[in-house]
């Protein structure tokens, strides 16, 4: 039973840092839409932050696919 209440924190810290990522994206594409990212960086540093933040999305969607895949798996006997 501790194993499964791990998995399902596991899934759920998972969820909360894609979430967490997935903000970020959207501020960021604000930003880029308002043209504000301007007053704040110059544009090559603005496009490696956006690189940055939509390589940190991509990489927590694969570990979100992959924690739900093992917390969704039928035990073993």
């Amino acid at each position: 039973m501790a194993v499964q209440s791990s998995v399902q924190t596991s899934v759920e810290s998972v969820r909360k840092w894609h979430s967490l990522a997935e903000r970020r994206r959207r501020h960021f594409v604000e930003l880029y839409r308002s043209e504000r990212w301007k007053h704040y960086y110059t544009e090559e540093a603005f496009r490696s932050q956006m690189r940055e933040v939509i390589q940190n999305v991509e990489l927590w969607e694969q570990v979100l696919h992959r924690t739900a895949g093992v917390s969704t798996r039928a035990p073993q006997a």
